[in-house]
């Protein structure tokens, strides 16, 4: 369904939720979704956001208590948990699952594709990403409701990178999988950490960079105060996020519900994009108001011999399984067809 379309169901549904009575109602479905953030993470905010919506959406007959990373499992294990209904859902990034299936990886956050979230939500609406996506995660008993995205990443460096070449024998953090490897052929050396090390290994100079998060985010935590050379915009991570719930839950709702659930999320896209967009704005404002930071931004020459490395990779990739090949061609043709490539 088009963001066109959705809007106006969305529209549509919303009158009819006006009309209910203003007595307080009990909520037909209580559901817990966890999220790959900490509660005070501008990520977090947003998601808590969307829960609100559906409630006020569906005239309080869902109540959605989302709660923050590892809060109930561990972010790895939130796939078989949903379908396992030990949670309703969740908010997450794909490549989380990349042990499970390699798809995860490819799809969860494709290194070196997208330099604007609409781009990868473009590929995802019409392109036949959410297709596939909701294909891998059915046998887990998991039903996509809509995937979503953030800003590009920024990237943490406590020396100045400004090329490709400047990679090389890097000590970095990168997520295991697929942005590992092509850190790997960039020339980086990456250790995998969990990004609850970042902050002290940068401090202590255990790692000279990492691929992280968006750049308020970066700020927030005052990373940019012990690492003064971050990149911006990002030339590399831009990662999906997965919105999903237990099947067979969905499979019982009425009509009327699902259709209140597929229109937040379309909501949710244009809220979340717009409002890290403007932290982001706020945040690089406020570096560059202190002398000790550069803000670096990588020429497209850079940028494009990145892809290139990252490329090769996804052909890698590509290989393991048949859909990941299946993955990888149509993302090809996507933005083969668009001059994105």
């Amino acid at each position: 369904m088009s963001f066109t379309k959705s809007f106006a169901g969305l529209a549509a549904l919303t009158v009819s939720v006006l009309a209910l009575t203003g007595a307080a109602m009990a909520a037909d479905y209580n559901w817990t979704f966890q999220t790959s953030e900490s509660a005070g993470e501008p990520g977090f905010i947003n998601k808590q956001k969307w829960a609100d919506s559906v409630t006020e959406l569906s005239g309080g007959r869902i109540e959605i208590e989302l709660l923050p990373i590892g809060a109930v499992v561990p972010h790895t294990d939130t796939l078989e948990s949903v379908g396992a209904g030990i949670l309703q859902g969740h908010l997450t990034d794909p490549s989380y699952f990349a042990g499970k299936d390699p798809a995860f990886a490819m799809m969860g956050n494709l290194v070196g594709a997208w330099s604007d979230p609409f781009e990868l939500l473009g590929f995802m609406q019409s392109g036949g990403g959410n297709e596939l996506y909701a294909e891998l995660v059915e046998p887990y008993g998991v039903h996509l409701i809509g995937t979503a995205a953030t800003e590009p990443e920024a990237f943490v460096a406590s020396v100045p990178l400004r090329s490709v070449e400047d990679l090389k024998g890097l000590k970095m953090r990168a997520p295991e999988g697929m942005v590992y490897e092509i850190f790997s052929k960039a020339g980086a050396s990456p250790v995998a950490l969990p990004g609850s090390e970042v902050f002290t290994s940068l401090d202590k100079g255990v790692i000279d960079a990492a691929d992280y998060t968006v750049f308020a985010a970066n700020q927030g935590q005052g990373m940019n105060d012990i690492a003064h050379y971050p990149l911006y915009p990002g030339f590399h991570s831009l990662p999906l996020i997965d919105i999903s719930m237990n099947k067979e839950i969905w499979d019982g709702l009425p009509a009327d519900l699902q259709a209140i659930l597929n229109a937040s999320v379309d909501q949710f896209i244009f809220q979340h994009i717009y409002s890290v967009r403007q932290l982001d704005a706020a945040a690089v404002a406020e570096a560059k108001a202190n002398p000790e930071i550069e803000i670096i931004n990588w020429s497209g020459d850079e940028r494009a011999k990145f892809r290139r490395i990252a490329q090769d990779e996804w052909k890698n990739w590509a290989a393991k399984t048949d859909m990941t090949q299946r993955y990888y061609d149509t993302v090809i043709a996507y933005l083969e067809g668009r001059n994105l490539i």
